[in-house]
C-alpha cells in the first residue's frame, strides 16, 4: 500500500489555453478513500487520467509512496483502474475476465486461479465465473470489473465514474458495496464522481475541484458545515444551499423585508448570504416567501419558493410534513444559521 502525492501538477491541452489542471497540490493518505468531485469540465477525470499515465503532466509531479512516476508508462505504476464503461471481453467467461490481466503479465495459472477465487468470493461471484458477461446484470458486470482489479493487488485503485451506468436503485446499492469493500481491503483509492451525493457518503475525505483548480479537501461532514467558499456551499448538499448577496446595513442584510443579522463584513459591504434548507424554521415573521412547490418527502417536505422582495430570488427551505403549507401560501422563515462569503470571484468565508 502506499499514499499519493500531487505536487503542483498541471495539465494543459492547449498550449497558450487555460489549464485543465492547475498546480495541483493534493495527498491521498495510505489506505484512504478520496473522491474527486466537481461539475462538468472541472479537471476531475484528467487528475484521474494522469495518476493513471494516461495523460501527461506538463507541470509539477506525481508520487506513488516515494517514488516519482510522472513520466513512468501505465503498466508500471502498479495501479488497478475501473472504468465507466465495465471494459469486458464479451467472448470471456468472468474467470476469464478477471484473470487476463494477471496472464498477460505471466503469473502462474494455479496463482491466477487462487486469485480468482478469492476476489469472486469477496464480490460474491461464485456462482457466475463460468458464464459470459452479456448473462449478467449491470451490477454483476461491474463487480467482474472490481475484480479484475482487486486480482492485480495494486498499490492504487482507481475509479472513474464506475456507477453511471446503473440504475438508481442499483447505485445506491452498489456505491454501499464499493465503499465497504474498500475498507476491507484497505488499498488506497481516488474516486471520480461529479455526484455528490455519492461523494458524501462514500469519501473518508472529498476533494472538490472548479476549472482545474482545487477548492477544497476535507471530510464529507466538515465540507458540508464549513465550506472554504460560496462554490464548494452551494456545490455540496442537496438540495443546495440558498446564496443571497445583499448589502450590509448596520450588522445585518435585507431579505424579503427581514434583516438577517450577519457578523462579518463592513457596512455598505456587498456579501453572500448562506443558508441551508435546515437551517431555516417557519415563523410568524421573517423572510417572507412565496410558495411556488412543496416537495413531499414523508418524514418531511421542501418548500420551493420566491422571495418576496424586488430580487425574487428562488428559495427552498425544510419543512415538516405535517405543516400544511401548499401553492400560492406565503410563508415567512427565520435562519437560525447562517454562513458569509465575499461577492467577489473567489467567494471565500468570512465566518
Amino acid at each position: 500500500m502506499a499514499n499519493v502525492i500531487f505536487k503542483n501538477a498541471s495539465r494543459v491541452y492547449t498550449p497558450g489555453a487555460k489549464p485543465a489542471v492547475s498546480e495541483l497540490n493534493l495527498t491521498v493518505n495510505d489506505g484512504e478513500f478520496l473522491v474527486l468531485v466537481g461539475p462538468s469540465g472541472c479537471g476531475k477525470s484528467t487528475t484521474l487520467r494522469m495518476l493513471a499515465g494516461l495523460e501527461p503532466v506538463d507541470g509539477g509531479s506525481i508520487f506513488i509512496g516515494d517514488r516519482d512516476i510522472t513520466g513512468v508508462a501505465p503498466k508500471d505504476r502498479d495501479i488497478a483502474m475501473v472504468f465507466q464503461n465495465y471494459a469486458l471481453y464479451p467472448h470471456m467467461t468472468v474467470a476469464a475476465n478477471m484473470g487476463f490481466a494477471l496472464q498477460i503479465a505471466g503469473v502462474a495459472k494455479d496463482e491466477i486461479r487462487r486469485r480468482v477465487q478469492d476476489a469472486a468470493k469477496l464480490l460474491d461471484l461464485e456462482e457466475y465465473l463460468e458464464r459470459k458477461p452479456k448473462a449478467l446484470s449491470g451490477g454483476q458486470r461491474q463487480r467482474v470489473a472490481m475484480g479484475r482489479a482487486i486480482v492485480r493487488e495494486p498499490q492504487v485503485f482507481l475509479m472513474d465514474e464506475p456507477l453511471s451506468n446503473l440504475d438508481a436503485k442499483l447505485r445506491v446499492q452498489t456505491r454501499t458495496q464499493i465503499a465497504a469493500l474498500q475498507r476491507r481491503l484497505g488499498v488506497t483509492t481516488v474516486y471520480v464522481t461529479h455526484d455528490q451525493v455519492e461523494a458524501m457518503t462514500m469519501g473518508d475525505r472529498v476533494a472538490v475541484l472548479k476549472d482545474g483548480f482545487l477548492q477544497q479537501v476535507d471530510t464529507p461532514r466538515n465540507l458540508y458545515e464549513n465550506p472554504a467558499n460560496a462554490f464548494v456551499a452551494g456545490f455540496i448538499g442537496s438540495p443546495a444551499m440558498n446564496l443571497l448577496e445583499g448589502t450590509v446595513t448596520d450588522g445585518g442584510v435585507v431579505i424579503g423585508g427581514f434583516k438577517v443579522p450577519v457578523e462579518k463584513g463592513t457596512n455598505g459591504s456587498k456579501i453572500i448570504v448562506g443558508m441551508r434548507p435546515e437551517h431555516m424554521d417557519m415563523s410568524s415573521q421573517g423572510i417572507e416567501v412565496k410558495v411556488n412547490l412543496v416537495e413531499e418527502l414523508g418524514s418531511d417536505a421542501y418548500v420551493h419558493g420566491t422571495i418576496a422582495d424586488a430580487s425574487a430570488k428562488d428559495i427552498t427551505v425544510r419543512i415538516a410534513s405535517n405543516s400544511g403549507v401548499k401553492l400560492g401560501d406565503k410563508i415567512f422563515v427565520k435562519p437560525n444559521r447562517v454562513l458569509v462569503f465575499d461577492s467577489d470571484a473567489e467567494g471565500r468565508r468570512l465566518n
